[in-house]
């Protein structure tokens, strides 16, 4: 067992108390939890075992960039799900950034992904050369998924 995080209690009380934790960014899997209450004396107690499964992402997605106008920077989103190709789990993954002209300006991911949920900043101060306001786009591939989205820059 792991610890993965600590509540404080309420003390001794008679009242029924609520507590919770979120256990962040796990991958897809089976997990299993127990809790342990501590006394003041310090003798404790654990829980029975309770089991939570996290499955891997059924579809892709593309999310909005956020915050959307930016400046100085943004995050996009995106979700791949569990695909195999050639007995390789995930995907090759195309983050990259266009210009209104059509001209790829920035390239943030270029990499084999498994499946998952991924965050990625563009900051174009430290890819694009005298980035000008205006709408820039973002396309993301990956296998046969293609989909791209819009993204202002205010400066």
């Amino acid at each position: 067992w792991l610890k993965v995080g600590f509540v404080d209690g309420n003390g001794t009380t008679i009242e029924p108390q609520t507590y919770s934790f979120n256990d962040d960014n796990l991958s897809a899997g089976k997990y299993q939890y127990r809790l342990k209450q501590i006394d003041y004396d310090g003798t404790f107690e654990f829980s029975n075992i309770v089991e939570a499964e996290i499955l891997p992402p059924a579809i892709f997605s593309l999310e909005q960039n956020y915050p959307n106008p930016f400046n100085p920077s943004t995050k996009i989103s995106f979700t791949i799900p569990n695909v195999t190709l050639s007995g390789v789990e995930g995907s090759r993954v195309q983050l990259k950034i266009y210009d209104v002209l059509g001209n790829e300006v920035s390239r943030l991911v270029d990499e084999h992904k498994p499946a998952g949920t991924f965050e990625v900043e563009f900051n174009p101060a430290s890819s694009i050369k005298n980035p000008a306001s205006g709408i820039y786009f973002y396309r993301l591939q990956a296998g046969s998924f293609v989909q791209t989205r819009k993204m202002i820059l205010l400066k």
